[in-house]
């Protein structure tokens, strides 16, 4: 092989970009990283302002037609030419097709991905097939034009002088776009020349400054801001006027581009980082309530996950979600992999209002994306970013600490017992959802006798609508504005919290309902072990005496309190009031049918059978196989089938205790000891094995 040969084999793997989106700057960006040298055609000067200076890049900038570009290929000896041209460029895409084809230099179109979602259920949307006929339409619409079209096809719009007065015209920021308005008629006080990626608040405020009636916009896809436009529109309440896509010639992926380029090359473009999952805590929400580590990670996002309310200032190039859990952002991601456009190089940064690690579905999302990325079926890594809690904000605000407070949360979250909460503190802060649980917050406060309690409600935190409120609870219960609220709630005079169960039986309502006496009912309570977060079973509850015990040991067990009588149930509901317990849930009917569908329980206390526990012990064994049960028997026929439950089910720590008290009575003068009829407490706990009837 000669010299001169070898030279055009050489020559055969230079690479030329029309860059005209920003999928070819971004293809531009990824071969330099690659330390592929190449060449970038923009149209013009200001096109060439937009692309990173590099020593591998070189740029040729200004318009060529068919000939001029057939011209350049075989002067510079181009192997392959990619055209990533704006999906609209119709006539320069078939220019570069028809150079391409007569030269032989392989063509690659960059395909740009649309935004399927974008514009759903937008009853305001309404799409046209060229620029001329959305023109005539525009005759008949009143008000002024927010007009996102650019500069190229001004001259449809402005043929008619109604529609050219009513214009607002967003074009980019160089000679030739403002040029092109002057020569078409625009007032210069209606030209926009700005720079994009706009965000939809953005957008949003130029319709609200402009008093804009109606948007134009061409179907730019995710890259082109066009569902941030449609959002903008939407919360405007105005008409979206839409050029759809032409027909566009057959394209390949980001990723399918990027395979050819390693063909074409004989070698693999690997990109050196790989995607970056940022899970971020946004604070309140503004840029003045986030760590500067978070806002840069939002600002510097390739694509942005979380509620509408904290991505809005942003406008990353791959678009935003209104995403944050995991089974919405893990399938998005690993389409926009497969698609191929971040190739492994890429910010992905998911916003959480508060702090992510302070009742945040942070913790969630992060454990998903590890199990994706420890399996490989995620390419990535993940970081978390702190954020600024609305607590810390408030105490700051308030001028109090938080160190010796309680911190609860109504945010998408039940929230039992909340006055009995705020009654053992001196301080309690809450994190709510909105007005409504301020006005839930005032009416419990009232309800338990807490009027004393002092409400701070801070509302819309680090913005501009901050406010400070100082209320009592009946202002809490009447407070009207909506509002995301935090609250500190400051009780004068707290309550003791006891630490374990006694009750003594002269606190609870009666009538003529049996009940589990004091002594038993504290034995029994403590041999069931409950954890913080115990759901039991309370099978015969009679009047929820042992309910109310075991309810009151923690705000956040839960106790399903089962009754067959009615005037039982009734009371098991006026001891629950009685005692402010909302964790009591009270299930009219017979045990074993009613525990069907019940939530699944870790403990249950039968304390009557209604001679069915033989049925009853095999539904609890197959709702929880390690449930921990406690029996109590007085008759000598569950007595005498207590041995035969130890010995024929599968169960571990195996108690029978039998407890008998008596009492002092005064005879006379005189106190007598009376007894109680003795009670048997069978305790046990499940294990995972086929029954036996074997005895262990």
């Amino acid at each position: 092989m000669n010299e001169r040969t070898e030279q055009g084999k050489k020559e055969e793997k230079k690479i030329l970009v029309f860059a005209g989106t920003t999928e070819g700057r971004i293809l531009s960006g990824r071969l330099s990283a690659c330390g592929v040298p190449h060449t970038v055609c923009v149209a013009t000067e200001y096109g060439e302002e937009l692309l990173e200076e590099n020593p591998l890049v070189r740029v040729h900038q200004g318009r060529m037609d068919a000939d001029a570009i057939r011209t350049f290929l075989l002067e510079e000896g181009f192997g392959a030419v990619v055209d990533a041209t704006h999906p609209y460029a119709r006539t320069v895409t078939e220019n570069i097709r028809r150079a391409a084809e007569e030269t032989g230099v392989l063509l690659l179109r960059l395909k740009r991905a649309e935004d399927t979602d974008a514009g759903k259920g937008n009853r305001k949307m309404r799409s046209f097939p060229s620029h001329e006929a959305c023109a005539s339409a525009l005759q008949e619409q009143e008000g002024n034009i927010l007009l996102t079209t650019g500069s190229r096809e001004l001259a449809a719009y402005c043929a008619d002088e109604g529609v050219r007065k009513r214009l607002y015209v967003r074009v980019l920021p160089g000679l030739e776009s403002i040029s092109a308005c002057i020569q078409n008629g625009v007032e210069e006080k209606r030209i926009l020349a700005l720079q994009g990626p706009f965000g939809a608040e953005m957008n949003e405020a130029l319709i609200r400054q402009y008093r804009i009636s109606c948007l134009v916009t061409k179907d730019s896809g995710r890259a082109g801001g066009f569902g941030e436009k449609l959002e903008a529109a939407e919360k405007t309440g105005i008409p979206v006027f839409v050029i759809g896509r032409p027909p566009e010639p057959e394209g390949l992926s980001f990723r399918e581009v990027w395979r050819r380029l390693e063909d074409f090359l004989q070698k693999k473009l690997s990109v050196p980082a790989g995607l970056e999952i940022l899970l971020a805590g946004a604070g309140m929400g503004s840029r003045e309530g986030m760590t500067g580590e978070a806002a840069e990670a939002a600002e510097s996002a390739d694509i942005l996950f979380g509620p509408s309310r904290l991505t809005a200032p942003y406008a990353p190039p791959f678009g935003k979600h209104p995403f944050y859990r995991a089974d919405q952002i893990i399938p998005c991601l690993k389409k926009l992999l497969e698609e191929g456009l971040f190739l492994q190089e890429a910010r992905a940064v998911v916003l959480f209002s508060g702090d992510s690690g302070f009742y945040s579905g942070c913790g969630a999302l992060y454990r998903a994306l590890e199990d994706e990325i420890a399996s490989g079926r995620l390419a990535a890594r993940v970081r978390i970013l702190p954020g600024i809690s609305s607590v810390s904000a408030l105490a700051a605000y308030a001028g109090v600490s938080y160190e010796d407070a309680a911190v609860l949360s109504m945010h998408g979250r039940e929230l039992p017992n909340l006055a009995r909460r705020v009654a053992l503190r001196k301080k309690t802060f809450l994190l709510t959802s909105g007005v409504k649980d301020v006005n839930r917050l005032g009416r419990a406060l009232m309800a338990a006798g807490l009027s004393e309690c002092r409400v701070t409600a801070g509302r819309s935190l680090a913005s501009p609508e901050q406010a400070l409120l100082s209320l009592t609870p009946q202002e809490c219960a009447a407070l009207k504005e909506e509002g995301l609220y935090t609250c500190l709630i400051q009780n004068p005079a707290p309550r003791e919290e006891n630490a374990s169960c006694g009750l003594s039986d002269s606190a609870f309502l009666r009538d003529r309902v049996p009940m589990t006496k004091e002594e038993i009912r504290h034995v029994s309570v403590s041999k069931l072990h409950l954890s913080r977060n115990a759901v039991v079973y309370d099978i015969g509850s009679g009047t929820g005496s042992v309910a109310v015990e075991m309810a009151s040991l923690s705000d956040d067990i839960r106790v399903l309190a089962i009754e067959r009588k009615e005037e039982a149930a009734e009371l098991i509901e006026k001891n629950a009031e009685k005692f402010g317990l909302e964790n009591i849930a009270v299930i009219r009917g017979s045990a074993p049918e009613v525990l069907s569908g019940l939530p699944r329980a870790t403990h249950a206390f039968i304390g009557g059978s209604g001679g069915r526990l033989e049925e009853i012990l095999s539904a609890l064994y197959e709702e929880n196989p390690d449930m921990r049960v406690v029996i109590n028997a007085v008759s000598l026929e569950t007595i005498c089938r207590m041995k035969e439950i130890l010995s024929g089910w599968p169960v571990k720590n195996r108690e029978l205790v039998q407890v008998q008290t008596a009492r002092a009575v005064r005879a006379g003068d005189s106190l007598l000891m009376k007894a109680e009829n003795p009670v048997w407490i069978c305790v046990f706990d499940f294990t995972q094995r086929e029954r036996t009837g074997e005895k262990e």
